[in-house]
């Protein structure tokens, strides 16, 4: 029988080493004195880099669709702590360092989160899928993600309405693990959000136009048996194109999925077994 980390052995000690990850995020920052984005305007720059739109009510398995419900409260309150962010060249966003911690008090409700790679519910549940409208839409960018979590190699739930290829999704959890993007580039960059009721609404937006254009898909996707266990494998590129001649420039791999399928998966969707 393997040894229990400090962590797991009860709910105080897992609270407590998440508090101690918390306040060693919050000394790193202070000592590496990163310049963060933090000024917002209700203007739009000129240029819409990119938009996208992404449907709150999913569902999910068997998960409670009262989460769902809950989540867009909660996304409705963290947007208001980035719409209309400005990131200027030198810049880094962080979701967390916008939105900061997601409380009760705060008017945060229970939503959907995962915890030891199985569903679970949380005060600020739902967060993901902010950060991963956000993900999506830097893609389409110049911009340089320098902190992006992903799910762990799990494919939790089956698809329902699937907009954008498995596996550029991303992980987060006040405030250790984090989404962060910085601006290297001489172009000023913003952040518009809202949620519509139906849809939480993004837009990046910029000072000029960007001189090429971007297409993230997926290829070679299928699902294997592996000692009896069912993975959902592909891959994502993403094609830099020019903007002028629609030549494709750069071509780059920018993520291999190998995740273990946590539902039951069709016998025919099953095109290799090991």
């Amino acid at each position: 029988m393997s040894r229990k980390l400090f962590c797991e052995i009860s709910p105080f000690t897992y609270r407590l080493s998440m508090e101690k990850e918390i306040l060693k995020r919050h000394v790193h920052d202070m000592l590496q004195k990163t310049r963060f984005a933090k000024e917002r305007t209700e203007a739009s720059l000129p240029v819409v880099v990119y938009r996208h739109n992404s449907l709150i009510r999913r569902r999910l398995g068997n998960v409670n669709m009262q989460l769902q419900e809950n989540k867009a409260t909660n996304l409705a309150l963290a947007v208001r702590h980035i719409d209309g962010l400005i990131i200027r060249p030198g810049e880094t966003f962080s979701v967390w360092k916008q939105v900061g911690r997601t409380t009760k008090r705060k008017g945060y409700k229970e939503g959907l989160t995962i915890a030891k790679g199985c569903p679970a519910q949380g005060i600020g549940g739902g967060l993901c899928q902010l950060s991963n409208l956000i993900h999506w839409m830097v893609l389409h960018s110049e911009l340089t993600i320098t902190e992006h979590h992903h799910h762990d190699g799990l494919d939790l739930f089956p698809d329902f309405g699937r907009q954008i290829p498995f596996g550029t999704g991303t992980s987060i959890s006040y405030n250790y693990i984090d989404y962060r993007i910085k601006n290297e580039t001489g172009n000023t960059y913003q952040l518009r959000l809202k949620v519509d009721g139906e849809y939480l609404c993004g837009e990046l937006r910029a000072t000029e136009q960007l001189p090429n254009t971007y297409h993230i898909h997926a290829e070679n996707e299928y699902f294997s048996r592996e000692d009896g266990v069912i993975y959902r494998n592909g891959e994502v590129y993403r094609d830099t194109l020019d903007r002028t001649t629609g030549n494709c420039i750069e071509r780059q791999l920018i993520r291999t999925n190998h995740a273990r399928v946590m539902y039951d998966c069709p016998p025919e969707k099953i095109k290799d077994e090991k």
